[in-house]
């Protein structure tokens, strides 16, 4: 009988091992550094050290506190802001009216650095969670409209001719052919969002709250609770990377042809 041959491993499973084997590695080669002293554990403790101090806030409720309240923060503002942002990103995409009215002030307001918006967004707002959600969402939209817009704009003509030789309705056209063509580049958009989100929680958190992983990594920072600073970085770390990951699962199986 013949014998059947062995499945190879496919590219998309070798790429999901090497990305969990590198952080791995990372943190390895990390606890080998603090544990022979190359790295002084006053300053930079080793993993397991960090490890134990996440166990025991875990414990006794300190991080999900924390966690909780910066999760809230950055999942609405970054929601809000990605609805926005491709919902004006399409239609600017689209009309070239709408693109010649909106793009300059586009132009103007992206390249401001929204941390320095924070003190006349907490004036409007006060230091309550709006201001904190709202500086999220702001920053958020302008990433999605534009990476959005240059998604559908990058759509060829032919598309839209086949669409209207087949007299396809707007609801089709908009479904078929608009969103599918510019899904990429919108993907793109939520992956550098999301980051941008993670950037301004933090700030916002270090002036502005009583609570969440800002608030945590500065409030340790002040009394040298090195280990728990570290919790915190690490934490807003983790949430990055598991929101990337989640993101490119979305796309591998919303775009399969990608």
């Amino acid at each position: 009988m013949r014998k059947d041959k062995p499945q190879r491993i496919s590219i998309a499973a070798q790429e999901r091992i090497i990305g969990v084997l590198s952080p791995v590695i990372l943190l390895l080669i990390w606890q080998l550094l603090g544990t022979f002293g190359v790295l002084d554990q006053r300053f930079v403790p080793t993993p397991s050290s960090i490890a134990k101090t996440a166990y025991e806030m875990t414990m006794d409720g300190t991080l999900m506190v924390n966690l909780k309240a910066s999760f809230i923060r950055i999942g609405s503002g970054f929601a809000i802001g990605s609805v926005i942002g491709v919902a004006l990103g399409v239609l600017m995409g689209l009309s070239r009216w709408l693109r010649a009215a909106l793009d300059p002030v586009v132009a103007a307001v992206y390249p401001i650095p929204k941390i320095s918006l924070l003190p006349l967004v907490m004036v409007f707002f006060g230091l309550g969670e709006a201001s904190k959600i709202f500086i999220i969402a702001f920053a958020v939209v302008f990433i999605v409209l534009i990476n959005t817009m240059a998604g559908v704009m990058s759509i060829s003509d032919i598309y839209f001719d086949v669409a209207k030789n087949y007299r396809a309705s707007k609801i089709k056209l908009f479904l078929r052919v608009v969103i599918p063509g510019a899904l990429p580049s919108i993907f793109v958009g939520l992956r550098l969002a999301i980051g941008v989100a993670l950037i301004l929680i933090v700030a916002a958190e270090f002036v502005a709250a009583q609570a969440g992983i800002g608030y945590l990594i500065w409030t340790s920072f002040e009394v040298m609770h090195i280990e728990e600073m570290f919790v915190g970085i690490i934490l807003i770390t983790l949430i990055g990377l598991v929101t990337t990951f989640i993101l490119k699962e979305i796309e591998r199986r919303v775009l399969p042809w990608k």
